[in-house]
């Protein structure tokens, strides 16, 4: 970067930081005020007081060769998508919200730089770009080796649940093998293209990314997230009349439990009431559809 385009970063960087952020109810405010009459000075408070965020996550992405101020423009427009679906009513914080947008966005600016659009489809694939290196530290650290072994190849294969000539070629890649790595995407005209077709664009692609990236993993968590919001007795009788193969009886858990047949099932339904509040107040916090 050259010291012109750095001192732009570090002025816009300084601006933002000065930007106030706003109270919770400033926050609600300014989003009804959005949602309900479009009002863009309303947008505009909301969207400038969480531009910090949007430099925080980008932190994260520094590592894959790309200039920060990239990261961030990406991660503006990610904020700008989140807008357009975030509702004050839920109670979640437009920060807690917006992040899944922000992090879409610089991923899938990640990827298309790497040339890896077409190989980086999948889920997994997904997973073992973003995890790899993070992984492979660790390893490391326990056999103090840096040397990508056969033992390495296999265990990161099983954890991310790719193929071990997967792992490899990825590996190749971050070494500096991928040629593309640095070369411009496109010609001055064609990024501005993109760039306009990609704000433009509507939510469900961006949706998408965010729902294909570790999709069971994600869901599988968010649903124990919530069966820790049900007390000990209601845990179990969901599990023993839900979530096994062979449910057990009324009759059996009342025999437990001391309770009469009837109090189990009003428990149960209590139970499976809470816990579906529990994930969809979740699933709309982490945004994951189900």
């Amino acid at each position: 970067m050259n010291q012109s385009a750095e001192e732009i970063c570090k002025r816009y960087a300084r601006t933002v930081m000065d930007i106030p952020i706003l109270s919770s109810e400033e926050e609600y405010i300014c989003a009804k005020d959005w949602r309900e009459k479009q009002s863009k000075k309303a947008l505009d408070r909301l969207v400038s007081s969480h531009l910090r965020l949007v430099m925080k996550v980008a932190q994260g992405y520094r590592g894959y060769g790309l200039p920060i101020s990239e990261l961030v423009a990406e991660g503006n427009v990610g904020i700008l998508q989140a807008t357009k679906n975030f509702d004050p009513e839920k109670g979640v914080k437009f920060s807690t919200y917006s992040t899944w947008w922000i992090r879409a966005s610089m991923q899938e600016y990640v990827l298309k730089s790497w040339s890896l659009v077409k190989m980086g489809t999948t889920s997994a694939q997904r997973k073992l770009f973003f995890s790899l290196r993070k992984l492979k530290r660790t390893l490391d650290a326990e056999d103090n080796s840096s040397y990508l072994t056969n033992e390495k190849i296999q265990t990161i294969a099983d954890k991310l649940e790719v193929k071990p000539e997967e792992v490899v070629d990825m590996h190749n890649r971050f070494a500096g093998k991928d040629s593309s790595l640095n070369a411009p995407m496109s010609s001055a005209s064609e990024s501005e293209s993109e760039w306009i077709e990609w704000v433009s664009d509507d939510s469900e692609s961006h949706e998408t990314l965010i729902l294909e990236k570790d999709e069971y993993t994600r869901k599988n968590e968010l649903f124990e997230e919530a069966l820790l919001k049900l007390s000990d007795r209601e845990k179990y009788i969901i599990a023993e009349r839900r979530l096994k193969d062979k449910p057990k009886t009324l009759e059996d858990i009342a025999q437990e439990l001391g309770l009469s047949r009837e109090r189990v099932r009003q428990l149960e339904v209590l139970a499976f009431d809470k816990l579906k509040k529990a994930v969809k107040s979740l699933s709309y916090e982490q945004n994951i559809h189900f």
